[in-house]
């Protein structure tokens, strides 16, 4: 029973990192506790996402990964570090998935949250987030469902409905399910940030509920540290969430006043190097802190940037990145984590598998290549025809969800080891290994920043 533990994460008098699309993975959610925060939530993650994910232990990053099975990329990473300060946050419409998910993280999280306030269409359509709001029969069961299924405090963040008696209603049906806090945004679904946040109903709604009441949506409001504490008065809630205003600059959790930008940019980009990042989740983060600043020349050299070292590079952190993807990599961290159609539906049928195909564990990472002409199929048609030999030949396989293409280059064959969601990227693979079979690439010195070295 999650009642049993509660103590184990208090929401009373605390400064949180909201959950934020994106934004809320683990280089921002480790700045965050840096800086002060004392709870940060990971991004909304979808129930069925996380059910056909896998648990890994990275040695190497010193991180628990959940992967999809479906194309190897990590879907949620945490570490030691925010154990017991990180709550997961779901995207459901179903109690038994819900807790399915929730068992599966319950060990490595302090908490849950379910999502019942996000708008968007895609949630929205799907029942979950803000369409829980007029289903709190449904709410109710996935709510009650978790808090005596979980050894982790179950909490839920909304947002309010038009008529205050309404939101009361719910609030106060809500927190009958023994849930520890509930994290109140201050706007309908309807409304947008440049609608007013409603402080006086979330204080309306802080009186008349007994568990910790989180007050969410006053990012316009607060500039400072200081303006956090007036934002926590006015509402009269135990805890304040942040989300836009830590998107900005993390350092609003600083009671001793807020760092430069570019000093926080840094810090964030060390994280996102020490924990391998995905390079575009890098750059949409450090593009919400830079806003207008995308506009300077520094920042349209920013939007430029594909790969990791090149963003750290306009920060000067381009050596530390360098050095330390290699240091990573001679520690075995791989590219991408290699899945295999066995890791779906598993089928009573062998895969076949021909003698003659030279495989590599080489994994094609779109990220690293800025130009058409760089890729591993353009050029390894432009080496057949130089030679004087036919173009390359790719045959390609399906299994389940997954692609595994082999090229067929000068009488012989090749391929990947890894499976790809597309055939497009299966056959980019193929001539990846190609290249490096003949000496073409050196696999030994593909880097995460898409350059040889």
């Amino acid at each position: 029973m999650a009642t049993e533990t509660c103590d184990m994460l208090s929401y009373t008098n605390k400064v949180i990192l909201a959950p934020m699309v994106r934004s809320g993975t683990l280089p921002m959610r480790l700045l965050a506790l840096d800086y002060g925060a004392d709870i940060v939530y990971c991004e909304e993650l979808i129930d069925w996402k996380l059910l056909r994910s896998i648990r890994r232990e990275n040695e190497v990053l010193g991180t628990i990964d959940y992967i999809d099975t479906t194309d190897g990329t990590v879907v949620f990473r945490t570490c030691q570090r925010e154990k017991t300060r990180v709550v997961f946050q779901i995207g459901t419409c179903d109690a038994e998935r819900a807790l399915r998910v929730a068992k599966m993280v319950e060990h490595d999280v302090a908490g849950i949250d379910v999502n019942m306030g996000c708008p968007k269409e895609f949630s929205v359509k799907g029942g979950m987030g803000s369409a829980l709001l007029s289903d709190p029969d449904k709410a109710q069961n996935i709510l009650r469902t978790l808090v005596q299924g979980v050894k982790v405090p179950v909490t839920c963040k909304i947002r309010i409905l038009p008529e205050l008696e309404d939101t009361l209603k719910l609030c106060k049906t809500l927190a009958s399910c023994g849930i520890a806090a509930i994290a109140v945004h201050g706007r309908t679904k309807d409304e947008r940030p440049r609608h007013a946040n409603h402080n006086d109903v979330i204080k309306a709604v802080a009186h008349s509920l007994d568990i910790p009441v989180i007050a969410n949506g006053g990012s316009k409001e607060i500039e400072c540290y200081k303006d956090i504490a007036e934002f926590r008065k006015e509402t009269g809630c135990t805890s304040v969430m942040l989300a836009r205003a830590a998107q900005w600059n993390c350092s609003i959790f600083r009671p001793e006043g807020m760092l430069p930008l570019d000093e926080v940019i840094a810090a964030y980009l060390r994280y996102a190097v020490d924990y391998d990042n995905a390079p575009a989740n890098t750059k949409y983060c450090v593009q919400n802190m830079l806003r207008d600043l995308q506009e300077t020349p520094r920042g349209k050299k920013f939007l430029e940037a594909q790969t990791l070292q090149q963003m750290c590079a306009l920060w000067e952190l381009g050596e530390y990145c360098h050095k330390k993807q290699l240091e990573l990599k001679a520690c075995g961290l791989q590219d991408r984590y290699n899945v295999t159609p066995g890791l779906l539906e598993p089928k009573h049928k062998k895969r076949k598998v021909d003698d003659d195909v030279t495989e590599m564990r080489c994994a094609f990472l779109r990220s690293l290549y800025t130009s058409d002409v760089d890729l591993p199929k353009t050029r390894l048609l432009s080496c057949a025809r130089s030679r004087g030999l036919k173009n390359p030949v790719y045959t390609t396989q399906q299994e389940d969800k997954l692609f595994r293409s082999i090229v067929t280059f000068d009488g012989k064959k090749y391929s990947s080891s890894y499976w790809e969601k597309n055939k497009r990227r299966a056959e980019q693979g193929a001539a990846l290994v190609c290249l490096c079979a003949l000496g073409i690439v050196d696999i030994r010195t593909l880097t995460h920043d898409g350059n040889v070295h």
